[in-house]
């Protein structure tokens, strides 16, 4: 048999960074965000041979194992077996051989929530194989403690309730865990306009988000006025783009984007860097009027508003910086899983 399952990739648009503890457990977080008609894309097969196969097309990396409940957190492929060893230990099914492959439509490292959206890909074909009883909340959160607890990864939790629920999103986040997704009825022609107006721009670069979450955390528990300051800025950021998006008053957006963009540099130190700052001056030139970077910052996508006719200048203009605008939809849908008989 074959169980496979997709979850989208999401932008944020406003609040970034509010998501994470333990800023959200103090003062509570609020972000927006809206999932892309990109894709984690997980894959489970059953074999007749004793062994767990795992393999991220994408990055062209694989491991075959002998079979056991447990395999060994390495540095490679570790989303996988995070998720294999916790279904394990939850969930214990019959012993027999699996190949596990996944692949992910953009970059690791790029800024629209890769690696939680395939954590919760790939809990999904889990759940779809063993028929998991596991509500959107209770996947979102699952895949959230394999990341931040099992494997001990930074981050924030937006992530994996936007892979979860799908479409345009405000969420609120508390301490104890407990969040608040609240979906978004948006007017169809506002999302069109949108997608029209909104440019989403690939630098070509990645980076390891952890060490810019890590310095965020630490100028939280260290009470830098500063940093805290900019994501109390960006929860408020958060409220005024569901206004603008929900009264449909988009000529807000840009200006909106362009505010948390210069906020959020003030709660880690390489959120942005030289040549970021390069392109997002010369968007604006050409004709945007507010932009952000996608993610925890220093590298991955970039996202533009341009208003009227001015995406054509901003991407012949971005053109020149080397790196690629990648065409997208927005998608109303979450965590899909299905099976192959």
């Amino acid at each position: 048999m074959i169980y496979r399952s997709k979850a989208p990739l999401r932008i944020g648009l406003a609040g970034g960074g509010t998501d994470v503890s333990p800023y959200s457990d103090q003062f509570g977080g609020a972000i927006l965000n809206a999932t892309l008609s990109l894709h984690a894309h997980a894959t489970i097969e059953t074999t007749d041979h004793p062994q767990i196969e795992i393999r991220s097309i994408d990055k062209q990396e694989q491991e075959v194992f002998d079979w056991s409940d447990t395999l060994p957190i390495n540095g490679r492929l570790d989303l996988l077996k995070g998720v294999y060893n916790r279904i394990q230990k939850d969930h214990p099914f019959l012993k027999q051989g699996l190949r596990i492959s996944t692949y992910v439509d953009a970059p690791a490292g790029s800024g629209l929530g890769t690696s939680s959206t395939l954590v919760v890909a790939i809990i999904g074909a889990f759940s779809e194989m063993l028929k998991l009883p596991l509500g959107d909340y209770d996947m979102a959160h699952y895949a959230y403690e394999i990341e931040r607890t099992d494997l001990a990864l930074a981050g924030g939790r937006q992530d994996q309730y936007a892979a979860t629920f799908g479409g345009f999103n405000f969420m609120e986040f508390f301490g104890d865990d407990k969040v608040i997704v609240n979906p978004l009825r948006i007017r169809q022609d506002s999302i069109n306009e949108l997608e029209n107006n909104l440019v989403l721009y690939f630098t070509s670069t990645t980076r390891e988000s952890a060490a810019i979450i890590k310095e965020q955390q630490k100028n939280v528990t260290e009470n830098n006025i500063k940093s805290i300051d900019a994501m109390h800025q960006l929860k408020e950021q958060a409220k005024m783009m569901k206004e603008a998006l929900l009264t449909g008053k988009l000529d807000q957006i840009g200006e909106i984007l362009d505010f948390g963009f210069q906020q959020k540099k003030n709660m880690a130190a390489k959120i942005s860097n030289p040549l970021m700052e390069e392109i997002y001056a010369a968007a604006k030139k050409a004709g945007a009027s507010g932009g952000k970077i996608s993610g925890a910052g220093g590298g991955g996508f970039m996202i533009f508003y341009c208003p009227g006719n001015s995406r054509y200048q901003v991407i012949e203009t971005l053109a020149n910086f080397g790196g690629k605008v990648n065409p997208f939809q927005f998608t109303q849908h979450g965590l899909t899983s299905w099976t192959v008989a």
